[in-house]
């Protein structure tokens, strides 16, 4: 839910998370640092080799990355424009692993593939959804949402054109969703997904299906309201009046799909209505589909409820029902909709196998009928020859926005480890020598990233102990041949060192930005191996690819792409949530973590 990511951002601002580790910038030959370009690197022709003009893409011989370009905020006020910016340099980190000279001209290419993350594909209109909470936390609600399928699809654009990682120029051989690929736990969301990933048309409107019935037309000054002349407080701090927009915003939007293979992790928001609440609780379920939805409710209540997101105490979402029961009376009505119904664990795995959502494959998208047994959603999958890669499922069942491994799992990940392991150490750091193991290198990913998993009891599953992300850490540290661990979460770009005092022990975390908030960043990863006793990690950032300038004119697809990124710089929650200033440039990550060459020793 809108106000648990905003608790979530401030935590991790204020607490260090978001703040980059220590590293030294290199620069390689052909790539880019400090934003002026190399004069060695692959060829390029002419075009490519032209100045780009102001917000418009171009063909780049391996696609348009952030190294080449970047949006960048233009101007001063309450609402600041978009611009196209140079791009970002590489920045090479040592700190696991020294970078030896030569190396580009020894590497070899192992891997390419690309990162989505938190998409929060979002059915705006859902009485399920808590805006309310705005009156106490302006960056509870997004005014950027309505557009979320369009900025998806924007994405998957993107990713289609291009033709090669910048580093290896291997074409990305899939893509790795990690989790919050929905917003509220529902059916019609699930099926939105699944279908800008695969191909299709997709109406993201649900209720009426001539009129949009939201809290942007609502009247209530709390909310922007694009179309109307009301002066809504969002309005009041700059944000313009657009005609038309919420018509567009519900008109149907085509995805080609991905070219690529792409597979899928689940996170809090897809398991869980709002990302935390209570899943198939009965009354919740009735009130989704139902014709009914409070736009407001006394601050007392707005209190109430944001202290129990904030603690994560009520997994029964006991306060919440009240609320709703107590406010009946101040509900308006809306139109039912049966599509906005919750889904079981079983559903899920059993959309992504549906052969309508088939795609490019694989079928099922890294769940296979074996899950549809039970709730189990982790997984193995081939990254590339002689890379595995680990899926795992780091949500509380129960209801709550951190996350956690239960020990059927955390045993279940052990043995994957160790049988793709020819050495591993155990708990008291003894050599463990596995004769029959293929010693595969390692990524593992995860919705949720170490800082947000605790040891938290899920009383959805009582009879088994919960397990943090430092247990995590500690497990995959016994593996030298593990590179990576890949996540997000935050919403914000961040690549820290897990470093262990045996070399080959240490590993990466990579932890990437939403796509509904700024930055609406995706990594492109690619591992290589130098011959030298070290890999190369390679992480590049890639924006949509909707024209960085937005024009309040152009309602199509793409100007309303290009239209949810400068509305999301423009979140009005951040200032009040105390990010003003360099929120920006925090939330993007440090140039250390943004497009970066981490080093690790090979096992």
């Amino acid at each position: 839910m809108a106000g648990t990511e905003t608790t979530r951002r401030r935590f991790l601002l204020t607490s260090g998370a978001a703040v980059a580790g220590t590293s030294a910038a290199w620069a390689l030959p052909g790539q880019r640092h400090s934003g002026t370009p190399s004069s060695a690197g692959p060829p390029q022709d002419a075009a490519a080799s032209s100045p780009t003009p102001p917000g418009l893409r171009r063909a780049a011989p391996y696609g348009t990355t952030t190294l080449e370009t970047s949006a960048r905020l233009t101007g001063s006020g309450g609402y600041r424009r978009i611009t196209s910016g140079p791009g970002w340099p590489l920045v090479v980190r040592p700190e696991l692993a020294a970078a030896g000279s030569g190396r580009q001209d020894r590497r070899t290419a192992l891997a390419c593939f690309v990162q989505f993350t938190d998409l929060h594909v979002a059915d705006v209109q859902s009485p399920l959804r808590s805006e309310f909470l705005r009156a106490g936390s302006p960056g509870s609600w997004r005014g950027q949402e309505a557009l979320s399928v369009a900025g998806a699809v924007s994405l998957v654009e993107q990713v289609n054109a291009l033709r090669g990682g910048p580093h290896t120029e291997r074409p990305p051989a899939f893509v790795m969703s990690t989790g919050d690929n929905i917003d509220n736990h529902s059916m019609v969301e699930l099926q939105w997904f699944l279908t800008l990933m695969s191909g299709g048309r997709i109406t993201p409107n649900t209720g009426d299906p001539a009129s949009y019935e939201g809290v942007q037309n609502s009247g209530l000054p709390l909310y922007w309201h694009p179309d109307a002349g009301l002066r809504d407080q969002d309005k009041a701090r700059g944000l313009p009046r657009i005609p038309g927009y919420l018509e567009a915003a519900i008109r149907p939007v085509t995805s080609p799909g991905l070219r690529i293979p792409w597979y899928s992790t689940p996170g809090n928001h897809d398991d869980l209505p709002g990302g935390c609440l209570a899943p198939q609780d009965p009354v919740l379920a009735d009130y989704i589909t139902g014709a009914r939805k409070l736009f407001s409710v006394p601050d007392a209540d707005v209190a109430a409820f944001a202290k129990v997101l904030r603690t994560g105490d009520d997994p029964k979402s006991a306060v919440l029902k009240e609320i709703l029961a107590r406010n009946a009376a101040r509900a308006r009505t809306v139109s039912a909709d049966e599509r906005r119904r919750m889904f079981t664990p079983h559903e899920y795995v059993g959309a992504h196998l549906d052969p309508a959502f088939a795609g490019a494959g694989p079928i099922g998208h890294g769940y296979t009928e074996n899950h549809l047994d039970g709730e189990q959603m982790y997984y193995t999958f081939a990254v590339a020859e002689g890379v595995i890669g680990i899926s795992i499922d780091t949500t509380y069942r129960s209801g709550h926005f951190e996350g956690s491994l239960g020990t059927e799992q955390l045993r279940w990940l052990e043995r994957t480890l160790a049988a793709h392991s020819a050495v591993h150490y155990d708990a008291d750091g003894r050599p463990v020598r596995h004769a029959g193991a293929d010693d595969a290198h390692i990524l593992v990913f995860s919705h949720h990233h170490s800082p947000s998993m605790t040891r938290r009891p899920d009383s959805a599953r009582t009879e088994e102990t919960r397990h943090d992300g430092e247990e995590l850490i500690a497990l995959l540290s016994r593996f030298p041949n593990v590179v990576a661990w890949i996540n997000g979460h935050s919403h914000v770009n961040h690549i820290r060192p897990h470093v262990h005092p045996t070399a080959a022990r240490s590993f990466w975390e990579v932890n990437t930005a939403s796509h509904v908030d700024y930055p609406q960043h995706a990594r492109i990863i690619e591992l290589a191996d130098n011959h030298d006793g070290t890999l190369s990690l390679f992480t590049t950032l890639i924006e949509s690819a909707a024209p960085h300038r937005a024009d309040f004119g152009d309602l199509s697809a793409v100007g309303l792409a290009s239209l949810y990124r400068e509305l999301s710089y423009n979140a009005p929650g951040l200032a009040a949530a105390g990010m003003s200033g360099g929120v920006h440039e925090v939330m993007a990550g440090t140039p250390t973590d943004r497009n970066t060459e981490l080093l690790v020793h090979r096992a």
